[in-house]
């Protein structure tokens, strides 16, 4: 026994071993199998709780039992609510001010589709109440603190204590007060008196001595108690610590289009030493490691009006969007390689770049005066240029910024030319930590590979740079690889960069991070961005991005642009004069000159768009580079003829006589469709000498044309790429095959040309079967890019089967398979983009927005705005049954656009092709085909064609019928396939006007046959795989959970429980063989708390049902709790049980419920093998689920809430099976209460403090063990089972369940259950209080101090993560791989993936920084967490002394059972013990006065013991500081003694106590105030004067002498405490002070006590035992008078031996009390055993004093008792200390003879 932990030995355990006794079932335990009769004696069947019961046929009960009260409240319970889902169509939100769309009318249809697909509103399912299941529980961090407000500030003791400086004051004051100790001879009243007489009472109570009926006086207490209760218990307990909760699905992200992480740089000034002619610049982003540029050129134009002056021949007016001066750059791969490059140009003149350069390295501004006329003559031939080549360009010169080195602005200025002068933002902090900080940097960049980290660009502060050199360009280093050169060796210290003379100039430019939303700016299109006040400002340009890497997130915007980069053209061999030459680009629409289109977008200071552009100019260079980037707007549809134009010039620079400016030297082009694909990529192009022939745009020029003169023989000249960014271009061949084909079915035109294939229709099916197996092969960007539309296409050909050369072909199975293996190649290669159950966030977000059912009759307009695609040449009957005509009738339908019969069913012809299909095809292969072979018959039959399917059906056949590597892939990705089929099941309702028909009748019994055999399929998938894919089944089993929890919104939801019942059942056959089940377990617990999320999980318990017993002998049960049944002995009390038991007839009727908390019961109970591990688990799951009902605004009518509760009542007897394993909170109060003292017998010889538990007890004078378990815990068992104890989190929480559902549960029927109840039960009811006072006790702000410093609770939370690892639920490194991909993962722009919902404050992310976290909470968090846990522990005491009433109740009417009453007292002083706030404790005076007032006798006559605590407790408030609480405690003291007179005129029992109390309280209390109580005794006096009842007898004076007597011993202690620091003082006080109380044998014990104490503290053992041995005599000499036994000393002769003083302590004198009289002698040490525990505490004293001979004399007494005793034990040992004792005698004589 003395392993077992100490709580765990005192439980009353007989209640579970006599049950165990009874039964024997497959398990052994009572939670499982319970085979108990039934009231009389009758047996039933049962259903174990291993297994499942059958569910209600929950639409058939509905029908049947039709609620009896027509409104309030309770009604909503029933059902769902009538709007619970509808489908919203919300517009999507443009970004910009007019939506982005092609200016052409007519478009193609792959154009149009795509089109309707970015502009097209959102489809969205919206359930209604969603956001009240459990997956978006208030309970988390952020909703707790509002529901917080305005809580009342709990007065608590602990927190008012004094402060120790006044404290210190008060104890001056009194010495000066107090005489010295030898002026006042004990029993000097006059002064103490006169003291008292001075204090002032504290307010009376009023009525207290009224002679109210019991009655009244509960029903005021219940009121009082009842007003002005917290209503939410959850509020008030912390939020749970627990991972993201499984039942938490986020809203996927708005499809948007995507940016990376944004720049916004404004370019102020740029300034050269001289300013001779205009300049313009063009910035660009450049990635030189991954060696590409990674954005469109900006331009910007800085000259001032002036000098554009130069220009006006030249100058259209320019467009305000070409005046932008700042512009806003996005990175979605940041990294330390970007470089921002800055180019300038000027106006082309005579001479190469070296020597225009000349001018602006020489002169300096300074000496402008000295220059002046060499510089007007510089800008004399600058405006002589500008008017005759204004229209040509030159390469000047270049720099480049190292973008990350302002970004961290660690600028450690590793060029001259970027000074950082410091921005506005930026005063503080030497640039030598910048320096540091970039070094982090750097080491992070090797830690990550991609160096994310250290890019951060959404944070760091603005700055201003000032570039101040520029590198000239060298004609002959134009190209893009030359630029990489430079920005590698611009990276190295020793730079070759910084050798070349540098251009000096000033260019000024701000860098910051890009503001959410800016104002006046343009997209790359020219679109004006919202917020767009006012057109007329110069507007900030959004720049498009090419990133460095493939983004994967499909187009949501129209866009449509095409660059054209001309690289290098080779005129080395070419004959004649060719040398200055530029490059002219057209964007052609035909061959005509005028067919060129105005689509090129202007640079800067220029019209927005024009007919052409023009390279810049490389003076006398035969074979120049260029670096220009031609940006075109495409036409939305291309036709063959579109194409580029290039024309190359001679430009001649001089002015000679008849030389025309420009000279055509060449031509080519490049056709823009080939085989009707967009032509992009690298081109090295012939040029030809001539202008090309008539017809030629539709040739390439690489075809050699007859009679054509070319370039160098014909050979590739010209390099030009092209590029394109296209939301509507897919760019990939096998898309394109795809949507070609697609387009050609709509168009019904063959042959199709696919490029060079013309494919014919008889050939066509197996082209789209092929084309859709080709997907596979597609790059996965462009797949992305286009997925809403891809997915939209396979959906269509699913539900409209085409019709081929008269055949229906059907494609259902063919697009299933691409959807699953698109679906899972993107799970495979996004993996950061997924959130915690492994949804991929496109898809998701595709099914929640864009996804809708097709428009299935061709003829009617879209469902909802936009349904896929137009009018097509599809067949269109209903393979659905017919529907019922009402339906069409007068229904206002809330879609006005819309056809109101959109089914288009022809009603007579689809019933004879329904008779003749076959209403259900039995054979599912049959199903499939049946289509295509009966299609002609049917065709002459009914003159349509019979295929219009609904997508749901369809895909669920498919999933049923699919096998292989298919089935593996949508196994997979189940919540994909899942969440489609629900959607568009509710469209389907939703179209067909079925949203509110009968649930029934809402689909048909096929489909519902798919589904079964789904669930099933999959069941056993994770039954049978759960141990080797251990991932995927996690996956599949969430989806599963979800796809049901969705299916209780639409469908018949007794299908559903029954789909529910058939999951658990494969999992339980599976659970009976494994060895370690928990896993399972594990994964059946996330199943079924995924589906009690439902939002109506109450309405589908049928919470309104009240349990009738079943009316045919069908089982019932009883469960936990069925002990009660014996006492059960009608219809009626059977009715009670039921509902507190998990009997079938509950199980059945509250079906979730019930698995939810059979679960628990199985789960917890001691005998589960190896479920230990998912207690936490089990009991969050319940502990969620009440807390979000306890939040629920629908039940916060507490009428609505008590039925609420009565779905958990089973939770109480659960919880009291549990007792036993429970976390003991009562040891650490004992812990905290004193010093641990050793506990008795085991440990005597060994050192440190000896003083055991009960004699620490003694000394306080308590004659009971004061702060430990009740003693009904002392009653031990047959030892059973070790039981694994619950953490103490999991004990927390599940107790605060326990509270919500006493505090909420319906009184009555608690009590005609208590009732119910055996003593033995209600007794573990009571300990189960009991531990929830100490579990709920106030910690104090002082220890909320404590532990802001202390971290102890990270330890905790570890132990617990740990345990639960190790234990085996389900993987902990499952958990780490899902937080680091899903959580943490940042996405590539920085916005981490999953919407804001998702990122609640996650507590394991800071883990490890607990430390720090923890020291950072403001005195203001503190206070609130203390008042929160202030508030906590007084409702949850309030609800305990709820239910203490109740219990007493229960008594009262049944009149037996009164046994229990000491159990409900002990928890009532238990609570008054702890740690309680004074609102508290007022309602728990009234109700302990109520109790001593009905049962007297229970005080005075049983529980003695408790009488004696009682006194303790009520003195001890009678000296709070605390006014209120002292004016109830006297009120209760006072009406105590009344009582206890009322019974025997007499009150010694009262009065002899209270004066032990007194003394005890005293000698064991540090901070105790003599003043308190002193008022507390005034107040007393008061209630006596005042009592007019009893003023003729002798009970005032009987009170005036007791509380005399008190105050007397008082004023004694208040000398104590002056000569705290005087040891030796202080033991002759006390010495005095039990001399006073020679005549009460009691305190007289209690002191000497309190002395032997005092000496061992100070080790002064041998004066301890002497002490002790008095103590001993003084027993010895009452036991003496009461019993004669012959074995026990004789009085204190006995002991002369040991000490000659023994013989103060014979009882002889004339005042000694007979022992028999009422209330003497009545401690437990005047019994043998407390005598033997005295005398072995005196032996071990002199044992450690040395005094070994004492040792002999003392056992000398004990032996002949425990002889008689024949504790043969115990004489063992004795007789071994004898023998240490006896050989250290000899052992130091031996020394001594030495």
């Amino acid at each position: 026994m003395a392993e077992r932990r100490a709580f765990a030995q005192k439980i009353s355990r007989t209640v579970a071993a006599e049950v165990r006794k009874q039964i024997s079932g497959q398990y052994g335990s009572p939670q499982l199998h319970k085979n108990l009769s039934v009231g009389g004696g009758s047996h039933h069947a049962s259903v174990p709780l291993t297994e499942v019961v059958d569910p209600v046929d929950f639409e058939e009960y509905l029908t049947s039992h039709p609620i009896v009260n027509d409104s309030g409240p309770i009604r909503d319970l029933y059902e769902f609510p009538a709007d619970d889902v509808e489908v919203v169509y919300t517009p999507r939100e443009c970004r910009t001010v007019v939506s982005s769309v092609p200016e052409e009318s007519e478009m193609e249809p792959h154009v149009k589709d795509c089109v309707r697909s970015y502009t097209e509103d959102w489809a969205i399912v919206n359930r209604k109440y969603h956001k009240l299941g459990t997956g978006f529980n208030p309970n988390t961090l952020d909703k707790q603190k509002e529901r917080q407000k305005g809580l009342p500030k709990q007065v608590f003791e602990s927190d008012e204590a004094p402060e120790s400086s006044s404290y210190q004051d008060e104890q001056d004051d009194l010495k000066r007060r107090s005489m010295s100790i030898d002026d006042t001879p004990r029993g000097s009243w006059a002064c103490s008196i006169f003291d008292l007489k001075n204090s002032l009472p504290d307010a009376l109570l009023s009525n207290l001595l009224d002679r109210t009926p019991n009655e009244e006086i509960d029903h005021q207490n219940e009121h009082q108690r009842k007003s002005n209760r917290h209503k939410e218990i959850f509020a008030l307990h912390p939020a749970q610590d627990e991972d993201e909760p499984i039942e938490r699905l986020s809203v996927p992200e708005v499809p948007k289009e995507h940016f990376g992480q944004r720049l916004l740089v404004k370019c102020l000034s740029l300034k050269f030493e001289i300013e001779i002619e205009p300049i313009f610049a063009s910035l660009a982003l450049y990635d030189a490691k991954e060696k590409k540029k990674i954005s469109e050129n900006f331009y910007f134009d800085l000259n001032s009006e002036q000098i554009k002056g130069m220009l006006r021949p030249y100058v259209t007016p320019a467009a305000i969007s070409t005046l932008a001066r700042s512009a806003i750059f996005s990175i979605t791969y940041p990294s330390q390689d970007v470089f921002l490059v800055i180019k300038l140009e000027k106006v082309l003149q005579q001479g190469d770049i070296g020597e225009c350069a000349e001018p602006y390295m020489i002169y300096k501004e300074a000496d402008t005066t000295k220059n002046k006329e060499k510089l007007e003559k510089l800008r004399s031939q600058g405006e002589l240029f500008c008017q005759r080549l204004g229209r040509y360009r030159m390469p000047f010169a270049w720099t480049a910024i190292h973008l990350m080195n302002i970004v961290s602005s660690a600028g450690s200025l590793e060029r001259d030319s970027t000074e950082l002068e410091i921005g506005p933002g930026e005063r503080k902090g030497s640039w030598s930590e910048r320096r540091n900080s970039s070094i982090v940097g750097r080491r992070s960049l090797e830690r990550t590979t991609s160096g994310d980290e250290s890019c951060n660009l959404t944070s760091f502060r603005p700055a201003t740079l000032t570039v101040t050199n520029f590198f000239k360009q060298e004609g002959d280093r134009l190209s893009d690889e030359d630029l990489y050169k430079f920005l590698a060796d611009m990276r190295r210290p020793s730079s070759v960069l910084r050798r070349l003379r540098p251009i000096t100039a000033q260019l000024k430019i701000d860098i910051s991070p890009a503001p959410e939303n800016p104002n006046y700016c343009l997209t790359p299109e020219l679109l004006q961005v919202k917020p767009y006040p006012d057109s007329r400002v110069r507007p900030t340009r959004d720049i498009l991005e090419f990133p460095a890497r493939d983004v994967y997130v499909p187009n949501t915007t129209y866009r449509n642009i095409l660059y054209v980069y001309p690289q290098s053209l080779n005129f080395a061999n070419r004959q004649g004069s060719a040398r200055n030459i530029t490059v002219k680009v057209q964007f052609m629409s035909g061959e005509d000159p005028s067919n060129a289109m105005p689509v090129i977008f202007g640079k800067s200071s220029c019209p927005e768009f024009s007919k052409e552009a023009y390279t810049a100019v490389v003076y006398h260079n035969r074979s120049p580079d260029f670096h220009e980037e031609i940006k075109i707007r495409l036409p939305a549809t291309l036709t063959d003829h579109h194409h580029l134009l290039f024309t190359f010039y001679h430009v001649s620079c001089q002015q000679k006589q008849n030389t025309p400016l420009e000279t055509p030297v060449g031509y080519t082009w490049i056709p823009m469709l080939q085989n009707g694909r967009l032509k992009t990529g690298q081109f090295c192009l012939p040029v030809s000498l001539e202008k090309p022939p008539q017809a030629y745009s539709v040739l390439s020029p690489e075809v050699p044309l007859p009679g054509m003169k070319w370039v160098d023989n014909h050979k590739g000249v010209f390099n030009v790429e092209v590029v394109s960014v296209s939301s509507v271009h897919t760019q990939d061949s096998y898309l394109d095959k795809f949507f070609a084909l697609v387009h050609a079915l709509d168009e019904h035109m063959f042959p199709v040309r696919i490029g060079d294939m013309r494919i014919m229709e008889n050939n066509l099916e197996s082209e789209l079967k092929s084309s859709i197996l080709a997907l596979n092969s597609a790059q996965l960007e462009p797949v992305l890019h286009f997925l809403h539309l891809l997915l939209d296409k396979l959906i269509l050909l699913v539900v409209r089967p085409p019709v081929i050369a008269g055949q229906i072909v059907n494609l259902g199975q063919a697009s299933f398979e691409a959807m699953a293996s698109i679906t899972n190649r993107l799970h495979k290669n996004l993996e950061g983009n997924q959130d915690q159950h492994g949804r991929n966030n496109l898809l998701a977000s595709y099914i929640y927005y864009v996804f809708r059912l097709p428009n299935t009759d061709p003829n009617s307009p879209s469902p909802g705005p936009g349904g896929l695609g137009g009018s097509m040449h599809y067949a269109t009957m209903a393979r659905t049954a017919n529907r019922p005509a009402s339906l069409n009738l007068n229904r206002s339908r809330s879609l006005s656009n819309s056809n109101p019969d959109i089914s288009g069913t022809p009603t007579s012809p689809d019933d004879e092709v329904r008779s003749i299909i076959g209403g259900k095809a039995s054979d599912r292969c049959n199903r499939m085909s049946s289509h295509t072979e009966t299609s002609s018959f049917l065709q002459t039959l009914t003159g349509r064609l019979p295929t219009k399917k609904l997508f749901h059906e369809e895909l669920a056949l498919q999933w049923v019928v699919c096998s292989g590597a298919v089935r593996e892939a949508t196994l997979q990705q189940a919540w994909f396939f899942f969440e489609l089929m629900v959607k568009s099941m509710v469209h389907h309702l939703y179209f067909a006007d079925k949203l509110e028909s009968p649930r029934k009748h809402r689909f048909p019994e096929r489909f519902m046959d798919d589904i079964s055999a789904l669930v099933s399929t999959m069941a056993n998938d994770i039954v049978t795989r759960f141990q080797k894919d251990t991932e995927m089944v996690e996956r599949l089993n969430v989806s599963l959970g979800f796809f049901l929890n969705d299916l209780l919104s639409i469908m018949d939801r007794g299908f559903v429980f029954s789909l529910v019942k058939a999951h658990f059942k494969q999992v339980s056959s599976k659970l009976h063989i494994l060895p370690n089940p928990s896993i399972l377990v594990s994964l059946r617990l996330d199943f079924l708390r995924i589906i009690c999320s439902h939002e109506h999980y109450v309405t589908l318990n049928l919470p309104c049902s009240l349990l009738t017993p079943p009316s045919s002998p069908s089982p019932s049960v009883s469960s936990a709790t069925s002990q009660s049944s014996g006492f059960s002995t009608n219809v009626q009390d059977q009715k009670i049980a039921n509902m507190f038991e998990l009997s079938v007839p509950f199980r059945q009727q509250h079906y979730l419920a019930g698995l939810v908390l059979t679960e628990l019961a199985v789960i917890l109970d001691p005998e589960a093998e190896g479920l230990f591990g998912l207690h936490k688990k089990v009991i969050n799951m319940v502990h969620n689920l009440l807390s979000t009902h306890d939040s629920d605004p629908r039940y916060a009518d507490p009428e609505v809430k008590a039925r609420v509760a009565m779905l958990y009542l089973p939770l109480i007897g659960i919880v009291m099976e549990t007792v036993p394993q429970l976390y003991d909170f009562t040891e650490s109060h004992n812990q905290r209460g004193r010093p641990n003292c050793a506990a008795g017998e085991e440990h005597e010889g060994e050192g440190g403090s000896m003083i055991s538990q009960t004699v620490a007890m003694a000394i306080a004078g308590t004659s009971v063990p004061q702060l430990t378990r009740p003693s009904s815990f002392l009653l031990t068992s047959q030892p059973s089972r070790q039981h694994s104890t619950f953490s103490a989190e999991s004990s927390r929480s599940l107790l605060i369940c326990l509270l919500w559902v006493l505090k909420n549960a319906d009184e009555i029927v608690l009590q005609k259950w208590f009732t119910d109840l055996s003593i033995l039960q209600l007794n573990r009811l009571l300990d189960l209080l009991y531990l929830c006072v100490s579990c709920f006790e106030y910690k104090g702000k002082k220890a909320f101090e404590r532990m802001n410093s202390l971290t102890f609770k990270k330890s905790k939370d570890m132990r617990a993560k740990l345990e639960e690892a190790i234990l085996g639920s389900i993987g902990a490194r499952q958990e780490m791989v899902r937080r680091s991909r899903g959580q943490l993962e940042r996405s590539p722009s920085g916005s981490a993936f999953g919407s804001q919902e998702n990122l609640r404050w996650r507590k394991e992310m800071t883990h490890w920084r607990q430390n720090t976290d923890k020291m950072d909470k403001s005195r203001a968090e503190l206070e609130h967490e203390a008042l929160i846990d202030g508030n906590l522990a007084t409702e949850a005491n309030l609800i305990i002394l709820d239910t203490l009433e109740i219990v007493v109740q229960t008594v009262s009417l049944t009149e037996s059972k009164e046994s229990i009453l000491g159990g409900v007292l002990k928890t009532l002083l238990h609570s008054m013990a702890c740690n309680q706030s004074a609102l508290y404790l007022q309602h728990c005076f009234a109700t302990q006065r109520a109790l001593v007032s009905k049962f007297p006798e229970l005080l005075f006559e049983e529980e003695t013991e408790q009488c004696a605590d009682l006194c303790l407790r009520l003195l001890r408030h009678c000296s709070s500081s605390i006014s209120t609480i002292r004016s109830h405690a006297s009120a209760s003291l006072y009406l105590l003694m009344r009582q206890n007179f009322e019974i025997g005129n007499n009150f010694a029992r009262v009065k002899m106590q209270v004066t032990m109390s007194l003394s005890s309280l005293v000698g064991t209390s540090q901070n105790f105030n003599e003043e308190f109580l002193r008022r507390s005794l005034k107040t007393i006096l008061t209630y006596a004067e005042e009592d007019l009842e009893l003023r003729e007898t002798t009970f005032p004076d009987q009170v005036q002498d007791l509380v005399f007597n008190l105050h007397m011993i008082l004023s004694d202690t208040v000398k104590m405490k002056e000569h705290q620091e005087d040891p030796e003082m202080l033991i002759d006080l006390m010495y005095r002070i039990a001399k006073g109380y020679q005549t009460s044998p009691d305190l007289r014990l209690t002191w000497l006590q309190n002395m032997a104490g005092k000496h061992s503290e100070r080790s002064n053992h041998a004066e301890s035992a002497q002490c002790l041995v008095h103590s001993a005599a003084l027993v010895a000499e009452y036991l003496s008078m009461l019993e004669d036994r012959k074995y026990l000393p004789v009085g204190c002769v006995t002991f002369q031996n040991i000490s000659s003083n023994v013989l103060e302590e014979s009882a002889v004198s004339d005042d000694v009390v007979s022992p028999d009289e009422e209330g003497i002698c009545s401690g437990k040490y005047f019994t043998e055993a407390g005598l033997v525990g005295l005398l072995e505490q005196a032996a071990a004293s002199f044992s450690m004093a040395g005094m070994y001979e004492a040792v002999n004399d003392v056992y000398k007494v004990l032996i002949p008792i425990h002889e008689a005793n024949r504790d043969a034990k115990k004489l063992c040992t004795i007789h071994g200390k004898l023998q240490e004792a006896f050989s250290k005698i000899v052992h130091q004589v031996t020394r001594t003879h030495l």
